[in-house]
Parts: C-alpha cells; structure tokens; sequence
C-alpha cells in the first residue's frame, strides 16, 4: 500500500467525517435527535443526535480538549513517520494506519476549529459517537486482525500448528 492509499484511506475517513458532523450540525438542532421515518423501527436501538464531545472517545475525559489535540498531533506524526517503515506486504497495518489518520484528523479538524467534537451516533446505550471514532476503532480491530493473522502465518511457516490449536500437555488428564 503505497503513501497515496494510506492517504486516500485518511482523506476518504475525514470527508465522510466532517462532511456527516456539518449534515448533523445544520439539521438536527443541539440535543435533539432524527431517524427517517422509514427507519423509525430503528428508534429503540439507533438515531442520530447533535451532541458536543470535549474530551477523548465516546465522551470520556470532558474539557480535556486541549490534552486531546495536541495528542492528536503526536499520534498523527506519528503515524506519517511510521508508515514508510511498516513492511510492504503488511497491508492489515497500513490499512489500520489510514483509519486511525483519519479518524485522528477528522476529531482534530473539530478540535482546532470548534473547540470540541460532533458526535451523533447513539445506539443502544453506549455513548454517542461519529465517524472519526468510528474509524479510529476500526483501525484498531483491522490491527489486531493483522496481527493474529500474522501470528499463524509465522506459526504456519514453521511447521506448528496454529495457537489456536494447541492444548498444553498437562491438561490432559487420565482417566
């Protein structure tokens, strides 16, 4: 995955970002909530709410938005730095790396220009989120599939069978 899918992966994750919170923030006054009415069965599970974040992930650690931006741009650094050094052929960990880019720039853009963050997913009870959170976390899961996936590769390659699969000996007990 070269610098322009890493890129594209990002920019694609923060225009769907901050092009849903500018929707959220034009149609749905704050604190009040929208669901089509086609949807409408949906209501008890999920909707779309206007709600303000100041502070990190599904609104944990309030009024921390200036800890959170310049966090964001460590990790966003970060990121850039790393990706040329992650191994070509690993495309779960660039893959991953382009989510969390843009989720990170996407609550940062927010962060620099409004002084907190949009959120506007609600479902079931977990805390109201938006598409940058959802990218960042996604990013994480795609990591960790990647690295499970690479683990059995490598115990593939040398001749084991998978973590998975193994049981430790002393386990077995006779009857």
């Amino acid at each position: 995955m070269s610098y322009f899918l890493f890129f594209g992966v990002a920019g694609i994750s923060i225009a769907l970002d901050q092009w849903t919170k500018w929707w959220v923030r034009t149609n749905i006054e704050f604190a009040g909530q929208w669901l089509p009415e086609w949807l409408a069965w949906l209501s008890p599970y999920a909707r779309f709410v206007h709600w303000y974040n100041s502070g990190a992930a599904f609104g944990m650690f309030q009024n921390g938005n200036l800890v959170f931006t310049i966090l964001a741009f460590i990790v966003i650094g970060a990121l850039v730095y790393y990706f040329p050094q992650a191994e070509q052929e690993d495309w779960t960990l660039k893959l991953a790396m382009g989510l969390q880019l843009g989720g990170a720039t996407g609550n940062l853009i927010d962060r620099l220009l409004m002084g907190k963050v949009t959120d506007f997913i609600s479902i079931l009870r977990l805390p109201v989120f938006n598409i940058a959170d959802a990218s960042i976390t996604v990013g994480v899961l795609v990591l960790l599939l990647g690295v499970w996936i690479n683990e059995r590769r490598e115990k593939m390659k040398s001749g084991g069978t998978p973590p998975a699969v193994e049981a430790p000996m002393d386990s077995v007990k006779e009857g």
